[in-house]
């Protein structure tokens, strides 16, 4: 009866899960160009994989995004507007976001938002162009502090990007519609960004334990369900079985919304108290037991690597040189030798596989860097008097670290013509 499209999931206070999905009716005579017309779901299960059941309608919208503000209200992101509640199970108020491009070009049109909250509160959001903007509350104006698109440098057709914190570390994913395929960034605080190698995913990756494949055409709209350390556990796409525009009415085409469990990664610390750097001798890393989990037994010690993510990823880093207990948790002392740690860079990775051959992965925060450090970002400047010896400039710079402003040092860079 409907078609879905984007769902985006929410763990309540009321102990459900609330996925939030739009859709229009299957038969509409404009198929799946349908779409503009699209109503917003709100429907609950018991369970993040469902099955879920209609709560009510929220209203009219498309590629709804869910967040929550620091002073518990729920926010209901939809292009061109947002709904706003105190209760997720009560009315939602429509209204529209304010947007200052703050002397900028806005990179691609303000759609297809994506938002993460600061450790202090405030927000960061990026937008369909890869354009970086951040509000003071999540509800407040949003401003934008970048240039240019943090994407990759590639020949793609970019949208749907999907951004969200951790304990350690920013995480995205943006998706090359044309190209079917998706890419995946980090950064340290969510505004420069860090591209890795490979694909974040691309068609066929809907596999079930028992090798059935779903054999979708298109994954797009991809949203993260988070645990309580913000590590991702689940991904929710929109899928379609054909070209957009084939998908008429009363066929047998049409799109979903599906659910896909990820691999959430181990919690890891690094112990060591001093920096990093070429003459440290040894790393040493907590990794800490969950439920389910049992360092002590599920892991394959030999197969662990650690180090940045540029070795770690080729096979290279830090191999173990011994292991010791601490109650539940193990403690991992690595060689150092090769953990390619330099200054720009701001997590380590570690890799490996359990005793059954499976992946295991997790990221640490190093101990000598400043998560928290100014992000300053300038207007362009005002002329207040010109002649040919004497130049008076009018600079307005924010600090996008709201809580943790403070008095900077700042060098101006002048280019003479000619």
């Amino acid at each position: 009866m409907w078609s879905y499209w984007g769902g985006n999931i929410q763990k309540a206070e009321d102990g459900q899960y609330h996925l939030f999905v739009c859709g229009w009716l299957e038969n509409s005579s404009a198929g799946h160009m349908e779409w503009p017309k699209s109503y917003v779901f709100n429907t609950v299960s018991d369970t993040p994989t469902g099955p879920f059941k209609l709560h009510n309608i929220i209203g009219r919208g498309h590629n709804p995004e869910v967040f929550r503000l620091k002073d518990g209200r729920y926010v209901l992101y939809v292009i061109d507007g947002r709904y706003v509640t105190d209760d997720v199970n009560g009315v939602w108020k429509y209204g529209k976001f304010d947007f200052d491009s703050r002397d900028r070009k806005v990179i691609e049109g303000l759609s297809n938002l994506s938002f993460a909250q600061w450790e202090d509160g405030s927000f960061v959001m990026v937008c369909r162009g890869g354009g970086i903007w951040i509000s003071r509350d999540g509800l407040s104006t949003y401003h934008q502090i970048t240039d240019e698109s943090v994407y990759p440098n590639v020949d793609g057709r970019f949208e749907d990007p999907v951004i969200w914190r951790d304990s350690v570390q920013y995480h995205m994913i943006v998706n090359d519609w044309y190209g079917r395929i998706a890419y995946y960034l980090r950064s340290k605080d969510g505004v420069k960004w860090v591209i890795d190698p490979g694909e974040a995913y691309m068609p066929g990756i809907a596999i079930h334990e028992d090798g059935v494949v779903e054999d979708w055409f298109k994954f797009e709209r991809i949203k993260i369900l988070q645990d309580q350390y913000g590590r991702a556990v689940q991904a929710n796409f929109a899928v379609i079985d054909t070209l957009k525009h084939q998908d008429k009415p009363y066929d047998n085409h049409s799109s979903k919304n599906i659910s896909i469990p990820l691999n959430p990664g181990l919690i890891l610390t690094v112990m060591n108290t001093e920096p990093i750097h070429p003459k440290t001798k040894s790393i040493q890393v907590r990794i800490k037991a969950e439920e389910g989990f049992n360092p002590h037994t599920d892991i394959d010690i030999r197969s662990l690597r650690f180090g940045a993510s540029e070795e770690v990823n080729y096979g290279r880093g830090c191999s173990v040189l011994k292991t010791e207990k601490d109650g539940n948790d193990l403690i991992v002392i690595f060689d150092a030798k090769g953990h390619g740690v330099t200054e720009e860079e701001f997590v380590l990775k570690l890799i490996g596989r359990s005793v059954q051959g499976k992946l295991l992965y997790g990221y640490a925060r190093l101990p000598h860097v400043d998560y928290n450090a100014p992000i300053l970002s300038a207007r362009a400047p005002v002329f207040l008097t010109e002649g040919r010896l004497n130049v008076r400039l009018k600079y307005r710079i924010l600090d996008c670290q709201y809580l943790n402003s403070r008095y900077w040092r700042l060098k101006l860079l002048m280019a003479t013509r000619g």
